[in-house]
């Protein structure tokens, strides 16, 4: 009897070849059977041996190992409940899908849609596959229903905007990878009910703006990635709305500035990386205010220098790395306010010479990386501990295996040179020779300096006119090639600008020569090796104003006299001289006020006159006509 039930359960189509069973219906891998005409008729010959009805029946329905079917065209059977149905040509959806799915594969099929509660069954559902598909369009709430979902891949369809509600019902979702689409915008709320959502892949798009509010709701998003888009801006309004990013990716953009405080909303931020933008020649000084990093990469840029003052203020930062950038140089002590700093990366880029003491000041600084460069030695110098170092990348320079290296020499059985140990480029004699090559003992000749001696220079002493020139020449031969300087008579060192400069080759220029450059200047060349020093002197002639007029050595005319300017103590004089006059003119007329108020009191108002009216003509017998009168 057992036989028979295992019979009808495992092998359905012998037992209908043999007509003693009929399919009635089919759920799962339990098939239900009925007995025709004929399998009655056998049921009663002694030769059959089938159980009671009841029992069959009580077997045959008893709960099945899946909670659906497998769809044919898909694979249940690679991994435990995973369901693959990538590159099966696949247009739609398939339907049966087991409802314990946890991993559903519909890559590379020719999917142009997706409709709204099409994926609600598969609520146990954790990754879904979509990528290179031809997706164009996706509902809202085309995911509805997905609440366990932790992984949607997009990438590789046709879909142009992000708009709000696309996304709704993932609030479990963890990454979301929408790269390689043809996507132009991402409006306001695109991404705002993917509240647990940490990891978003945006780049190879079509990219050209970011809405403000674009990434509002994303308060776990600790990773973002923009990259290969046509975006010409940081979108800084929109990544302020990301409190929890700490990894900020913006990669191959066309991008010539970073503006001061674009990323000053993220100070959860600990890893940027800016990656080819080949308009970026400097960073501002205020573009990274705001930002507590540990890691900060920009690369493939087209930095000409390194940005001391926008890095000055990253306590903080222990990796740099400003690789594939055309920058020549790293200067003594620049690096100093990174005081945590333990590995810079400069490889690919044009290096050739860092200045000693340049990473002075960094205690905890044990990696450097600046393989394939231009230099021709790094000096023991430029370290504040050189038995510190751990790991140094130097192939792919054109080094000079002199004395200069005798340090690394000594350290290159500890150093972790990586793939591709340093080799000299010279002398001759250990021309393309690795530094593990050498033995503890060298021969004669290897790694020695010259000290530096000099050889050739111009008149020991210089006369020169008052707003003349004045050149002094010297130069010097060592190994390595030794470099000259000057010295000023008050003991400072000139430099290659202003008007009394030193040349690249070495030579002292002095233009418009004034009384107070005369004195003594020390040329001095020196190498590793050793120096050498050589004095000269310089005799300034005072130039006579012509005309008794004021000289000017800048003056064009000969004999037309120059500004005159004047002293504190000159114009004291001139008020002096032009005060006096003044002081005397107003005591003068006090006095001559004060003398003719005194004689005022003795002034008579009054005076007595006679008066003698005229006689009439022909009148000779009359009086006296005399009137005296008194005028008051």
């Amino acid at each position: 009897m057992d036989s028979s039930i295992s019979l009808s359960l495992r092998r359905p189509r012998e037992v209908q070849g043999h007509h003693h069973l009929k399919a009635l219906s089919r759920k799962g891998h339990v098939i239900i059977y009925s007995r025709n005409e004929e399998g009655m008729a056998a049921a009663t010959a002694p030769k059959q041996a089938w159980p009671p009805w009841p029992p069959l029946l009580f077997l045959l329905l008893l709960p099945g190992g899946s909670s659906g079917g497998c769809p044919a065209v898909c694979d249940c059977t690679s991994q435990p409940r995973a369901v693959l149905c990538a590159h099966r040509r696949l247009e739609a959806v398939p339907g049966g899908l087991p409802l314990d799915t946890e991993l559903l594969d519909l890559s590379g099929n020719r999917l142009w849609g997706l409709q709204r509660g099409m994926l609600s069954r598969l609520g146990l559902l954790q990754e879904l596959d979509l990528s290179y598909n031809q997706l164009s369009i996706l509902e809202p709430g085309a995911f509805h229903g997905l609440r366990s979902l932790l992984t949607l891949r997009l990438q590789g369809n046709r879909l142009r905007i992000m708009g709000p509600g696309v996304f709704s019902g993932l609030s479990a979702l963890l990454l979301l990878d929408l790269r390689l689409n043809q996507i132009v915008l991402f409006l306001d709320g695109a991404f705002g009910e993917l509240g647990s959502l940490q990891q978003l892949e945006t780049g190879d798009n079509h990219l050209v703006f970011v809405a403000p509010g674009a990434f509002a709701g994303l308060a776990k998003l600790s990773t973002l990635t923009l990259e290969r888009c046509n975006l010409s801006t940081v979108p800084g309004p929109a990544l302020a709305r990301l409190p929890a990013l700490v990894a900020l990716r913006l990669r191959e953009l066309d991008i010539g500035r970073l503006p001061a405080g674009a990323l000053r909303g993220l100070g959860q931020l600990k890893e940027l990386e800016i990656h080819h933008w080949p308009s970026l020649e400097s960073l501002e000084p205020g573009s990274l205010v705001g930002l507590n990093l540990s890691s900060l990469a920009i690369t493939r840029c087209n930095l000409s220098s390194v940005p001391f003052q926008a890095l000055h203020h990253l306590s903080f930062l222990r990796v740099l790395d400003l690789s594939e950038n055309p920058i020549s140089s790293i200067p003594a002590r620049r690096l100093s306010p990174l005081v945590r700093l333990q590995e810079l990366r400069l490889s690919g880029a044009c290096l050739t010479s860092i200045a000693a003491h340049a990473f002075h000041g960094l205690t905890a600084f044990h990696l450097l990386d600046v393989a394939d460069n231009a230099l021709q030695t790094l000096e023991e110098t430029a370290f504040p501990s050189p038995d510190k170092l751990v790991t140094l990348r130097l192939s792919g320079n054109p080094l000079t295996c002199d004395c200069r290296l005798l340090w690394l020499l000594r350290l290159r059985r500890r150093l972790d040179f990586g793939t591709s140990p340093p080799a000299c480029a010279g002398p001759q004699h250990v021309q393309g020779k690795s530094l593990r090559d050498f033995a503890d003992i060298l021969p004669p000749g290897h790694f020695t300096c010259q000290p530096a001696l000099i050889r050739k220079s111009g008149p020991r002493w210089v006369v020169a006119e008052e707003g003349g020139h004045a050149v002094f020449s010297c130069s010097g031969d060592g190994d390595p090639a030794p470099t000259v300087s000057w010295r000023r008579p008050q003991g400072t060192w000139l430099g290659r600008a202003g008007r009394v400069r030193v040349l690249e080759d070495g030579t002292l220029e002095i233009h418009a020569v004034q009384l107070q450059d005369r004195g003594a200047y020390v040329c001095m060349v020196s190498n590793v090796a050793g120096n050498d020093s050589l004095r000269t002197w310089l005799e300034v002639i005072q130039v006579e104003p012509p005309n008794g007029t004021l000289s000017d050595p800048n003056g064009t005319m000969p004999g037309v006299p120059g500004p005159f300017f004047l002293d504190s103590r000159g114009i004291a004089m001139v008020l002096a001289v032009g005060f006096l006059p003044f002081l005397t003119s107003v005591t003068l007329c006090f006095g001559l006020i004060a003398l003719w108020s005194k004689g005022k009191g003795r002034v008579k108002h009054h005076m007595t006159f006679d008066f003698v009216a005229p006689r009439p003509s022909g009148d000779k017998n009359s009086g006296s006509n005399r009137v005296t009168a008194k005028l008051f």
